[in-house]
């Protein structure tokens, strides 16, 4: 089990990394947008390029972004009817869904983006825009957001087993919560390490 503690430790600190940089993409796509705009309405100027950079990065929030939510359980979720059940029945939920649904989704959809950054990049494709960007750059997004959710969905697969195996506390507790204490938080990972 130290080994796929380990593991686990070392996708989420990757997630946690990349969640935290790319919150830095967001102030930029607002500064962009932002300064797009008052160009276009203030001073009749504007960038086609700018606009298809606004687009990526908004795309890389929200695809690089997805292992990071995961990490936090901070996607969506049926709150009304989890918080029903039983702290080992919403384990079984989670592993369940994440193996018959989750793994599998991630798998395809990074086997069917991949030809799709591919072709991109081999022909050097651009956007359509007069003066816009090459695409391959955002075509690359999607197959590495979703391999960053596959791997985040390996580590909450092996957390939810080792709760069900007694190894640590319920890492979906602060579901329930709205505003955990930082003490709960630390205990957590402190036996997750410890283990």
């Amino acid at each position: 089990m130290k080994l796929l503690f380990k593991i686990s430790g070392l996708i989420d600190a990757l997630n946690e990394y990349v969640g935290r940089a790319i919150m830095w993409l967001v102030l930029v796509a607002v500064f962009l947008s932002a300064g797009n705009a008052i160009a276009r309405k203030a001073f009749r100027i504007g960038s086609n390029a700018l606009i298809d950079m606004q687009w990526y990065l908004f795309s890389g929030v929200f695809l690089l972004g997805a292992g990071y939510v995961f990490l936090k359980n901070i996607h969506v979720r049926i709150d009304f009817v989890s918080s029903r059940l039983t702290p080992r029945a919403r384990s079984w939920v989670d592993i369940i869904g994440i193996i018959v649904f989750l793994l599998p989704f991630c798998w395809i959809v990074i086997l069917m983006s991949w030809p799709l950054f591919f072709n991109a990049w081999k022909s050097g494709e651009m956007s359509q825009n007069a003066g816009g960007l090459i695409r391959w750059p955002v075509y690359l997004l999607m197959p590495i957001g979703m391999f960053l959710l596959l791997i985040q969905s390996i580590s909450e697969l092996i957390k939810r087993f080792a709760f069900l195996r007694g190894l640590i506390p319920d890492p979906l507790a602060h579901v329930q919560e709205e505003n955990p204490p930082s003490g709960e938080k630390e205990s957590g990972k402190s036996a997750l390490e410890a283990s």
